[in-house]
């Protein structure tokens, strides 16, 4: 599947450039954005996999209109910036943006910009699935041992037989036993 990409800049010449590039290079863009507005127009409207984005824009500069992308929808974005643009560098850290070519750039500097930008974009995207899974884990061994404790406390059971007896509800219910054990909760805490 080609790699979809959204390019702003509002130099024309630059932007005809950059176009030109990335369809020798065998991507596809499918938008073209003058401005900042437009960027994040074109961005919502086409669903970029990738924007490339001049930092310095009319009507909304280039960081603004990655952070307004980047909370709609997470995409990897390259910026572009001039050289000696320190401080907008590191707005455009904060707002989310994966990779940078100062201009003037060089074709060559192009694809590895754009593979950095993907690949940071990919791991970031790994670790927040894995945080996600992580929490969800935690949330489920929360509930499974304040049911076992209920158990415990009500049964008189041991913390094996509690176990054990949350384990058997689960496979005849055929349900995860966070689901048991949330309901044996919600149960159990009514009836107090």
């Amino acid at each position: 599947m080609a790699v979809r990409i959204l390019v702003a800049e509002d130099e024309t010449i630059i932007r005809l450039d950059l176009v030109e590039m990335l369809g020798r290079a065998g991507l596809e863009v499918c938008a073209e954005a003058r401005d900042g507005v437009e960027a994040v127009e074109l961005a919502h409207e086409h669903q970029p996999d990738l924007a490339i984005m001049d930092v310095k824009m009319p009507r909304l500069d280039g960081i603004e209109a990655a952070r307004r992308i980047l909370d709609e929808r997470p995409i990897p974005i390259v910026m572009l910036t001039a050289y000696g643009q320190d401080e907008l560098v590191a707005r455009a850290v904060e707002a989310g943006v994966f990779g940078y070519l100062v201009k003037p750039f060089r074709e060559q500097d192009l694809l590895p910009a754009i593979r950095t930008a993907r690949a940071r974009h990919e791991e970031l995207a790994a670790v927040r699935e894995e945080v996600e899974s992580l929490g969800e884990a935690l949330a489920a061994r929360k509930s499974i041992e304040r049911a076992k404790g209920i158990l415990m406390e009500r049964e008189g059971l041991s913390e094996a037989d509690a176990f054990a007896r949350l384990r058997r509800a689960s496979q005849l219910a055929g349900r995860p036993m966070r689901v048991v054990a949330d309901a044996l909760i919600a149960t159990l805490e009514q009836s107090r």
